[in-house]
């Protein structure tokens, strides 16, 4: 038998990390398997479907590398309505399915209950197909349906519990449930690895698979992703669409480490690996059924170590869509012509070590490409206190005499200025800093000087002092 799995997502709005972290499961498992893995897109709600989400899901794969052209598809779920139906009516023929033309307000009038499912009054009226009447399946009245799960062992669920469900609507088209497991006996999947929440469905989805005389699939639900409220992510709640996170600067390969680890662990006391350590040590069976919390000051906290780990020179290369800005990434502050990248990959390495995403790089060195610096007004009334002018103005003087511009020389230059005001270096620095970058954090002051240059330096210097008269 070869593998065949599936991911099968709904173009219906941005790309869901826990959708990520499936994709990379099914991804991982069929290539462990020498397998197959599938991509579906589910587009069957014409409503809420856009020809841009689409293309957001394959880019997003793109980005965790299930690139295109390494995978089966995309199929997309609404060429196959002719198969939905066929398979119906053949539930229906067989007396399997059944019409009913019952409301919600009915089921509840006799029921007494908005809270009870339906209560199969349609199943023996032999009702014909018609207009505004729904295709319920006929659930068995006794035994179990037992799901294998490679996940969760063997969930039970009483038949005579599950209520005769919808398969097909009022105008013929059939729901998700149906349409869902015709998809994948038609595309041949032999294993379903998605979230918990589709767990109650299975069961339904099951019993659809033996009443169409086809096995079912080997199942694994893997745990439900919630946030630090163990609520699970919602996209009306939390931050869950992997754009904004890769917008925002997060490199692929720590996002990709860290989503396989909603769940599951590698060997040892690790978890931050080389990607071929996690395709080799991933089981499916090692999963934990438990909620798995996505913590964003974690995966942010990955993100530095991997941003650390890089080469100076992917670095600088990294940073780029930031220092110009893209279609979905705002331009920086400064003009194009104004990006000196000479001054850039000169100030690298400090920024590197010191950022945890990448789109924090443009604060750190907006003060090399802009004319003027972005003065932060907090930042100035903390460090233009009593003192900060007498201070300028020797800093300038000293500045002015040096005969050698490099980051040594200006550091002990001013270090001497201050201390015969009394100062020590960090004191005797933070007007600088805040005059010359605008903040009072952020690179390393004097290797920045140096980069800057001593006319832009002592521009800003004397504009601060101007300014404190």
């Amino acid at each position: 038998m070869t593998v065949r799995v599936r991911f099968a997502p709904s173009p219906t709005g941005m790309f869901h990390v826990g959708g990520a972290r499936s994709a990379l499961q099914n991804w991982i498992f069929a290539k462990q398997q020498g397998g197959v893995f599938v991509l579906r897109v589910e587009d069957t709600d014409a409503a809420r479907n856009r020809p841009e989400w689409t293309e957001g899901i394959l880019s997003a794969l793109d980005w965790i590398g299930i690139a295109r052209g390494s995978y089966e598809g995309p199929y997309f779920q609404s060429s196959y309505a002719g198969e939905h139906r066929a398979a119906a009516q053949r539930l229906y023929e067989a007396g399997r399915a059944y019409y009913c033309d019952c409301t919600r307000e009915d089921v509840q009038a006799r029921t007494g209950s908005q809270h009870r499912g339906y209560d199969g009054f349609c199943r023996d009226r032999g009702l014909p197909a018609g207009e505004g009447r729904a295709l319920r399946f006929r659930t068995p009245d006794e035994g179990e349906t037992v799901v294998v799960d490679l996940i969760r062992g063997e969930p039970t669920f009483e038949n005579k519990l599950i209520e005769d469900f919808v398969i097909a609507r009022g105008d013929g088209s059939p729901v998700f449930l149906l349409a869902n497991v015709v998809d994948d006996m038609t595309m041949g999947i032999t294993h379903v690895i998605r979230a918990e929440e589709h767990l109650p469905n299975t069961p339904k989805q099951q019993l659809l698979w033996d009443a169409l005389g086809v096995k079912p699939p080997i199942w694994a639900h893997v745990p439900v992703v919630v946030n630090e409220k163990r609520q699970k992510l919602s996209k009306r709640r939390d931050k869950v669409a992997l754009e904004a996170y890769r917008d925002e600067g997060y490199l692929a390969d720590a996002m990709r480490n860290y989503l396989m680890l909603l769940g599951w662990a590698p060997s040892g006391d690790r978890e931050i690996v080389p990607w071929s350590v996690i395709e080799d040590e991933f089981r499916l069976d090692e999963v934990n059924p438990s909620p798995a919390f996505f913590d964003e000051k974690k995966l942010r906290a990955f993100n530095g170590e991997y941003i650390r780990a890089l080469p100076v020179e992917d670095f600088v290369a990294a940073c780029q869509p930031w220092l110009t800005g893209t279609d979905t990434i705002a331009p920086p502050p400064w003009q194009p012509a104004d990006l000196d990248p000479a001054a850039f990959a000169a100030v690298a390495p400090l920024a590197q070590t010191r950022i945890a995403v990448l789109s924090e790089i443009v604060p750190n060195v907006d003060f090399l490409f802009l004319a003027d610096p972005l003065i932060d007004e907090a930042a100035w009334a903390k460090a233009m206190k009593e003192g900060a002018a007498d201070l300028l103005d020797a800093a300038i003087a000293a500045f002015e005499s040096l005969e050698s511009w490099d980051a040594e020389s200006l550091k002990s230059t001013l270090e001497a200025v201050g201390a015969e005001r009394g100062l020590k270096l960090g004191k005797a620095q933070a007007p600088v800093r805040v005059a010359v970058t605008g903040r009072t954090v952020g690179l390393p002051l004097f290797e920045s000087l140096e980069v800057l240059g001593r006319e832009r330096t002592l521009t800003r210097l004397r504009a601060a002092r101007v300014r404190l008269v």
